[in-house]
């Protein structure tokens, strides 16, 4: 969420930064917070202003009363009587305004970095790195979702037997990969300095608030209404949520968590070839790190993830590029985002494996993550995520960029985590 304080600092900026993403109706939305923080400000004014008259002549009464001057006395009590009677409209008129104050910036997204390209869609966003050589199969080569009926692997009609489609069924060999990859991600997040974290995969409305699921993707996530809680679209949220409300020292900074978590998306897509098989579920694994740092760190701390994402692509032995994505293809809550895909030779086409992203104070302000300077001063926090990686689309290019007439040959880097080379 956005900090009217920002907002105040520079109206321009943050005004041409929503219409990088695209959105039209900017200046009426910066000028109604505004408006709505200027009207909350001189209600809470007349508040703290009736509230230190109430004061100052409940002083006075008492030096009345001491002196028995009865009669001015209860005239002032009469005029605080009176007086109370205004406070409490003016307590509701506060709540009003700050409520729909607070309802209009949920509703506004992050500001982009000055990184950013303007753009609409993927289209337009910049290509950062791209593999010079893609790989070349030989006719017949099969796609995922008919290889894995070839070995017998993952199975989908099951998965929509026992709970409907995008659910799928990982089965031997597929199974131990899925393993396997969730072990080689989390081993590899702890040698680059992450601490394993193993949260709910439940979370309250308040914990979607905090990383800004809620109000902006209520019908992307599956809501167990009996309870009020959500199954989580990734372990940003409940690894984040650990600081809700949360003041740190400096001794405690950065903070660097990883998690592996199943998640949920209720908005799978489409049908059609770009989301068959593998390509878009509606639960899925994958292994999310997150840093908190301070201001000055955060860009660094953002380089050190993509990099981080980037030696795992490599081990795992799979073209990929990096994207800069565009205002217009953007996430609500982030600031910047890389993405990084990898080929599918088979289909010929990338898929989106990772977003890495630094939030700013985005996240921090909605969560009130915060950290007391050396002067004293409260300060908001930079909090970024990362997929490394969600395996789905990893597992699809392994399958399909790795087949052979002898079968599917497992990268160098995950055969320790494994009792085979081959999927035959």
């Amino acid at each position: 969420m956005l900090q009217v304080s920002a907002i105040r600092e520079d109206v321009d900026k943050v005004i041409r930064g929503l219409k990088k993403r695209n959105i039209k109706e900017a200046e009426i939305l910066i000028t109604s917070v505004l408006s709505l923080d200027d009207q909350r400000k001189l209600t809470q004014k007349k508040l703290d202003d009736d509230k230190a008259t109430i004061n100052s002549n409940s002083k006075l009464i008492g030096e009345l009363l001491k002196k028995g001057n009865t009669e001015e006395a209860n005239k002032i009590k009469d005029n605080i009587g009176a007086l109370k009677s205004f406070i409490s409209s003016t307590e509701v008129d506060l709540l009003k305004f700050e409520t729909e104050l607070r309802d209009i910036l949920y509703k506004i997204p992050n500001v982009p970095n000055e990184e950013v390209p303007t753009g609409f869609g993927a289209d337009d966003n910049k290509v950062i790195f791209e593999s010079v050589s893609l790989l070349h199969l030989p006719s017949g080569a099969l796609p995922h979702w008919e290889l894995i009926k070839k070995y017998d692997i993952i199975d989908f009609e099951l998965g929509t037997k026992i709970a409907g489609a995008g659910f799928p069924v990982y089965k031997g060999k597929g199974a131990k990969l899925q393993r396997a990859l969730i072990n080689f991600f989390l081993e590899e997040a702890e040698q680059a300095g992450y601490k394993e974290i193993q949260p709910p995969i439940l979370v309250n409305e308040a914990s979607g608030y905090g990383t800004g699921q809620l109000p902006d993707k209520e019908g992307q996530m599956y809501h167990a209404t009996a309870d009020n809680l959500y199954l989580i679209p990734t372990a940003e949220v409940p690894i984040t949520n650990l600081y809700r409300d949360v003041i740190l020292t400096d001794e405690e900074l950065p903070v660097k968590n990883a998690g592996y978590t199943p998640c949920f998306r209720r908005e799978a897509g489409s049908w059609g070839a770009h989301v068959r098989g593998l390509n878009r579920l509606h639960q899925f694994d994958k292994v999310e790190v997150v840093q908190i740092h301070k201001a000055e760190n955060s860009n660094a701390a953002l380089k050190e993830m993509s990099d981080h994402v980037e030696e795992l692509l490599k081990k795992l032995e799979l073209p990929y590029r990096k994207l800069l994505l565009c205002g217009g293809d953007m996430g609500f809550t982030s600031a910047i985002t890389y993405d990084f895909e990898v080929y599918s030779a088979a289909q010929q086409r990338w898929l989106e494996v990772s977003s890495v992203s630094n939030f700013e104070t985005f996240q921090a302000n909605r969560l009130k993550l915060r950290y007391k300077g050396k002067d004293g001063k409260m300060q908001l926090l930079h909090t970024l995520n990362g997929s490394a990686l969600a395996l789905p689309r990893i597992v699809a290019a392994i399958l399909e960029n790795n087949q052979t007439p002898e079968g599917i040959v497992m990268p160098k880097a995950l055969r320790g985590y494994l009792n085979f080379d081959t999927i035959c």
